[in-house]
């Protein structure tokens, strides 16, 4: 059976999906922009590493719903608007996510949401 996560403290999704869904033992996060959290029109301030963050805390606040942690994770795919700034997400990604590390795909995309630099979506294992 598949139930939607609507977590508190997650902005709101911007179209017809949910924040996240789970299917049995497993636990999908929706695709995640570095929203502010003072304003969910705007982005955080700061470049990659500051929306790498913000996107990782609100995949927490998803999972935590669920009562999962980043531990859980399986899997995790990036988009990045460059390519450019993989170094300084791994630097951030690395800290977040302990080994064993979730499997993973980095996007090179063109364009996201709001102009933001990343976002990013899971698949964890509860």
């Amino acid at each position: 059976m598949k139930y939607s996560i609507n977590a508190q403290g997650a902005p709101e999704a911007f179209g017809p999906y949910s924040q996240g869904t789970t299917a049995g033992r497993l636990v999908f996060a929706s695709g995640q922009l570095p929203i502010s959290a003072d304003d969910n029109c705007r982005l955080v301030k700061g470049g990659i590493k500051e929306q790498t963050e913000r996107v990782i805390d609100l995949i927490e606040v998803l999972l935590k719903e669920v009562d999962c942690t980043l531990a859980d994770v399986a899997q995790t795919t990036v988009y990045l608007s460059s390519l450019d700034d993989m170094d300084a997400m791994n630097e951030v990604y690395a800290r977040r996510f302990t080994t064993p590390a979730p499997a993973r795909a980095v996007v090179g995309v063109n364009e996201l949401p709001l102009g933001a630099l990343i976002e990013m979506d899971c698949v964890a294992c509860r």
